[in-house]
C-alpha cells in the first residue's frame, strides 16, 4: 500500500462507505438514491459544507452561492461535497439576542461533525455570531476545517456620502432624537445604509471574528475582508474547497492550529483592527474549547503594548470596503509583524510569516505604519476594581478622551425595561456629568447577555448637544457602537455581582490609564447591601432556556456552557471517529 492509499484508508468516512457489509451498502445505497455514482465512493475524501445561510439573516443570504464555489474546488481537488444546515443566527432580527443561542448553534455544528461522515469541513459564516459558534463546534470535533466567512456588505451611500451599517445609524438616530434631522432624511438613510447581501460594512463584531478567524489561521490568507458582492469572494471560496480536500488527507485538524501562539495573534489582530469588545468573549470561550484558559489579564497586557493601525469606524474614519482595498487583513498584520508569532501553522499548511511574504498596503490613510499608529494602545482595555473584581472591559479606541478619567453621579436603571421607559422622560435627574447603569442586562440577567450596553443618551441631553456619557452594565455591546462604554462587568448583577449593589446617586469613578472601575462607597456598606440583595426570578423553566441559565458561565469565562469546555474524550484515537457506524 502506497502513501497516498494509506491516507485513504484513514479517512473517517471510510468507516461507513468502505465497508463491504450490509452497513456500507446502507449508506452507499442510501446517497445513491440523491443521483451519484459508485465513482463517488472510491476513495474519495468526504467533505461537509457547514452552511448557515438563512433568508432571516441577510449576512449570511448570499452563502447558498457561495457553497456552490466551495463544491467546485472541493470536486476538482478529488474530493466528495456535501453540504449541510445548521441554525443560522441573524444579529439584527433575533430576539432576545443571538448571544443566546451561540452556545446552541456550536453545538449543532459540533454534533453535525461529529455525526456524520466527514473527513474535513468547510465553514461557512458571517453574521456576528455565527463564526464563533462554527469555530467553537469545530473546535470541539476536531475534525479538519477551514472557514469561509461571507464577507462585509457593500459600503452605503448617502448624498455623496459613505456611510456604514450600526455606527452611522446609531448616529443618525441621535440625530433624529434631537430634531436635526427629519423623517425624510432618515427614510432614506435606511433605503440606502445596506446594499447588499453582507455582514456590517464596520469593525463591528462581524468584521472582527472574521479577521480573528484569519489571524488564528482557520482561513485562507486575506479571505477576512474581500466584500460580499465581490468575485474575488467566490474564488476564495472555491480554493477554500481545494484546500480542505488536502487538509482531510493530511489530517491537519483545528487542534494543531488553534495554539496558544495563534490566539496571542488574535489577540495582538484584534487590538491592532479596534475590534469588537465581543471578541474577547468569544476567544475565551474557544480557548476554553480546546483546554486552554485565555485569562483577561492578558488581554490588557497586550493592549499595552499593541498600537492601533486599521483607521475604521467605530475608532476611525473608513469602512472594511477600503480596509480590503488598501490590503485588508494581510497587510495589517505584516505591519505589525514584530508582534506576531510568525511560525504559527495555518490552514494553508504554511506559517504565519510564509502567508504575509508578498502582503503590502495600497492607501496609508486606511491603514497605518507601526510608527505612526492612529492609537499608541490597543482597541480594548480590561477595567477592574471593586465594581469589576473579574473585569470589564471597554472600547478606548472609540471613546471619548476627556472621559476616559471621571468620575460622576450615578444614574441607575434596573433592568432594560426601566431604562426604555424612563431614559427619556424630561423630568429625569441627569445631566452630563452623571454616569449611567444599567443592572441585570448579563449572561442570566437578560438572559442572554444582549447588546444592550449602548445606553442612549437621554433625550433631553441629546437635544443640549451632549455626544458621549460614561454608561457601566453588564450587557455587550454591538462592535459597531461607539462612545465611552463600560461593558461585560463581571460578575453580573444576576448573580449578586457588585454591580447590584449600586443606588442612585452613588459616585463612580472611571480611571483608564489605571484600568479601575471603582464604586465609591465603603467596603463595608457594600458588603452590606450585597447580603441584602435577593436574586431575580429565572427567566425559564423548561427547554434550551432552561439549560442556558443552569450552565451559562461569566462574561470572564466567555459565556460557554460548563460542560463544554475542555477537549472532548477521543474514541478510538481520534474525536468523532467510530469504531462501528451501524444505526
Amino acid at each position: 500500500m502506497n502513501s497516498s492509499d494509506e491516507r485513504v484508508a484513514k479517512l473517517r468516512s471510510r468507516q461507513w462507505f468502505g465497508k463491504r457489509d450490509r452497513w456500507g451498502f446502507g449508506h452507499r445505497a442510501w446517497l445513491r438514491a440523491e443521483g451519484f455514482s459508485e465513482k463517488v465512493f472510491e476513495g474519495k475524501p468526504v467533505i461537509g459544507i457547514c452552511n448557515s445561510w438563512s433568508e432571516l439573516n441577510n449576512c449570511n443570504a448570499h452563502l447558498r452561492q457561495v457553497a456552490e464555489a466551495v463544491k467546485r474546488g472541493v470536486w476538482a481537488a478529488g474530493g466528495f461535497p456535501l453540504e449541510f444546515p445548521t441554525i443560522s443566527l441573524g444579529e439584527m432580527l433575533m430576539k432576545p439576542t443571538t448571544m443566546l443561542y451561540r452556545n446552541l448553534m456550536a453545538m449543532d455544528v459540533e454534533e453535525c461533525i461529529r455525526a456524520y461522515p466527514l473527513d474535513g469541513v468547510v465553514l461557512l459564516c458571517g453574521c456576528d455570531k455565527t463564526t464563533p459558534a462554527q469555530l467553537m463546534g469545530a473546535a470541539s470535533a476536531d475534525v479538519p476545517a477551514i472557514m469561509v466567512p461571507g464577507g462585509p456588505m457593500l459600503r452605503g451611500m448617502w448624498r455623496g456620502q459613505p456611510i456604514g451599517s450600526g455606527t452611522d445609524m446609531r448616529r443618525f438616530w441621535d440625530e433624529v432624537r434631537a430634531g436635526r434631522m427629519s423623517e425624510e432624511e432618515w427614510c432614506e438613510v435606511e433605503g440606502c445604509i445596506s446594499r447588499s447581501a453582507g455582514h456590517c460594512t464596520v469593525m463591528g463584531t462581524a468584521s472582527t471574528m472574521a479577521c480573528l478567524a484569519e489571524a488564528l489561521g482557520m482561513t485562507l490568507a486575506g479571505a477576512a475582508d474581500i466584500p460580499a458582492a465581490d468575485s474575488r469572494r467566490l474564488a476564495s471560496a472555491e480554493e477554500s474547497g481545494r484546500r480542505i480536500v488536502t487538509m482531510a488527507l493530511e489530517d491537519l485538524r483545528p487542534s494543531r492550529i488553534l495554539t496558544r501562539e495563534a490566539f496571542e495573534n488574535a489577540i495582538r489582530v484584534d487590538m491592532a483592527i479596534g475590534g469588537s469588545t465581543n471578541a474577547i468573549v468569544h476567544l475565551v470561550a474557544l480557548a476554553g474549547r480546546v483546554g486552554m484558559d485565555l485569562p483577561l489579564s492578558k488581554f490588557d497586557e497586550i493592549s499595552r503594548s499593541t498600537p492601533v493601525v486599521a483607521n475604521l469606524k467605530p475608532s476611525g474614519e473608513f469602512l472594511m470596503e477600503d480596509f480590503c482595498y488598501a490590503g485588508g487583513l494581510p497587510a495589517v498584520m505584516k505591519e505589525i509583524s514584530p508582534l506576531l508569532k510568525l511560525d504559527a501553522l495555518t490552514v494553508t499548511g504554511k506559517a504565519v510569516g510564509d502567508n504575509l511574504a508578498n502582503a503590502a498596503c495600497f492607501n496609508r490613510d486606511v491603514i497605518k505604519p507601526f510608527a505612526e499608529p492612529l492609537k499608541t494602545e490597543g482597541g480594548t482595555v480590561v477595567l477592574n476594581g471593586n465594581l469589576a473584581p473579574r473585569g470589564a472591559v471597554l472600547k478606548q479606541s472609540a471613546a471619548s478622551a476627556h472621559l476616559l478619567k471621571h468620575t460622576g453621579r450615578a444614574v441607575v436603571f434596573e433592568n432594560n425595561e426601566d431604562l426604555i421607559a424612563r431614559l427619556d422622560d424630561p423630568n429625569l435627574d441627569v445631566d452630563e456629568s452623571c454616569v449611567l447603569v444599567l443592572k441585570n442586562a448579563g449572561p442570566k440577567g437578560a438572559p442572554g447577555m444582549p447588546e444592550w450596553g449602548h445606553l442612549p443618551i437621554p433625550a433631553k441631553l441629546v437635544k443640549a448637544g451632549v455626544r458621549d456619557m460614561v454608561r457601566i452594565s453588564d450587557a455587550r455591546i454591538s462592535g459597531t457602537s461607539f462612545g465611552t462604554i463600560v461593558v461585560h462587568v463581571t460578575p453580573e448583577a444576576a448573580v449578586g455581582g457588585p454591580l447590584a449593589a449600586v443606588k442612585n446617586g452613588d459616585r463612580i469613578e472611571l480611571n483608564v490609564p489605571e484600568r479601575r472601575l471603582e464604586l465609591l462607597i465603603p467596603e463595608a456598606e457594600l458588603k452590606q447591601r450585597l447580603a441584602a440583595w435577593r436574586p431575580p426570578e429565572p427567566h425559564y423553566d423548561r427547554g434550551y432556556g432552561k439549560l442556558f441559565l443552569e450552565h451559562i458561565l461569566q462574561a470572564d469565562e466567555g459565556c460557554d456552557f460548563d460542560f463544554l469546555r475542555g477537549r472532548t474524550a477521543r474514541e478510538g484515537g481520534a474525536v468523532g471517529s467510530f469504531r462501528n457506524p451501524a444505526m
